[in-house]
């Protein structure tokens, strides 16, 4: 009697079975070690606890040096510094706010609460915004001055700057950059976030360089930079008595974050050089399939169909290793279902066969092996379903 032959292996089981025991590895966990923890001691120690002190004032200094700009406000959240930006403009339901579909919701969440029209326009091929049909967009605006055009630099891609900006002069609309996700990137020798009237950064605890939340203005303009931070202040006047003659907001950064948000920018060169390396693993084993990323923030990978991305995702999440779709395109999202959209079959296209995939800092030789693993059982198996 012959030996029973083993069953075959299914589709998506990898080869080491104990991968449910695995540690979870995260898309983009942040990465912090003794430097934010000496910073933070050495903020308590100061005394100053409260969102003002010694730390945030040095922050704000570090971020603009490396923004390009001459004044930084740091704050709660990019979504904040976005929400400052629009009041110091009066952005209200008289204006227009022209962005691209394949983004975070927070792009375009201060211009819906403050009642904007919100237009959405699609990508070209690196992911970002198209500037043909942004020109289109433009010539359809019926009131330029009362127009915001926001770019938005895609996962570290930094978008058009100088077409975009030659745009916007030329339509007499106002451009500001969304470069939540691009600290450290570069658009053809500038700074990320150096464009435009003002730009904003992220520092959320997924991003390149985190204060665990926070986020600031960065700009030139000096009246931008003061109101939007007395704005952040609930708008206090420098009385001895609390005056106020318009209503602001508590979007403060807290002195602590900000001293785990310098301990960072001094590890900057060190964890673009760690991203970097990710991309590098991902493009050796998925060659051609990679997304411009710049920074390397998250390394995204485009599949020939949707089931091929979703089929890497599953096989992903049963090694316990997180991924993620790309951004789902804001004009598919049911609460912009009637806004305009110049467009859009670019950034669909992206959503339904890109995936993100895991690009901490901190990644090591064993996780890589265990992402490896996984990249060339799916591949070979669809090589196999090929053949």
């Amino acid at each position: 009697m012959g030996r029973r032959p083993k069953p075959s292996r299914p589709p998506g089981k990898e080869r080491n079975a104990s991968v449910s025991e695995s540690p979870r590895l995260f898309l983009s966990p942040p990465w912090i070690g003794r430097e934010e923890r000496a910073a933070v001691k050495a903020a308590f120690d100061s005394g100053y606890v409260a969102p003002c002190g010694p730390q945030v004032d040095a922050f704000e200094q570090a971020i603009a040096r490396q923004a390009g700009r001459r004044h930084a406000v740091a704050v709660s959240s990019g979504t904040a510094a976005l929400d400052l930006i629009l009041a110091h403009l009066g952005v209200d339901a008289h204006w227009t706010v022209v962005s691209p579909t394949l983004t975070f919701v927070a792009t375009v969440g201060p211009a819906w609460h403050r009642g904007a029209k919100i237009v959405f326009v699609d990508s070209d091929a690196t992911g970002t915004m198209d500037c043909a049909l942004l020109e289109k967009a433009l010539a359809d605006v019926k009131d330029p001055a009362r127009t915001l055009v926001i770019g938005v630099d895609l996962y570290g891609a930094c978008c058009d700057y100088g077409r975009i900006g030659r745009l916007c002069r030329r339509a007499g609309a106002t451009f500001v950059l969304d470069s939540a996700e691009a600290v450290g990137s570069a658009c053809r020798g500038r700074p990320a976030g150096s464009a435009g009237l003002a730009a904003i950064y992220s520092f959320n605890g997924n991003k390149i360089v985190t204060t665990s939340g926070g986020g600031a203005i960065l700009t030139d303009s000096k009246a931008l930079a003061d109101h939007a931070r007395k704005l952040a202040q609930q708008s206090r006047e420098p009385v001895p008595w609390y005056e106020h003659k318009e209503v602001g907001y508590n979007y403060r950064m807290s002195n602590l974050l900000a001293a785990v948000g310098l301990a960072q920018l001094d590890k900057l060169p060190r964890i673009l050089a760690k991203r970097a390396e990710n991309a590098a693993f991902y493009a050796r084993h998925l060659p051609g399939r990679l997304l411009p990323t710049g920074n390397h923030w998250l390394s995204v990978a485009l599949f020939d169909s949707p089931e091929a991305a979703r089929e890497l995702g599953a096989r992903f999440a049963a090694a316990n290793i997180e991924t993620r779709p790309v951004w789902k395109p804001l004009h598919l999202q049911p609460v912009f279902a009637h806004a305009p959209v110049y467009g859009g079959e670019v950034a669909e296209t992206f959503f339904r066969r890109g995936l993100c995939l895991p690009s901490g800092t901190g990644l090591t030789a064993r996780d890589r092996t265990r992402i490896r693993r996984v990249l060339d059982s799916f591949l070979q198996d669809r090589a196999d379903a090929t053949a």
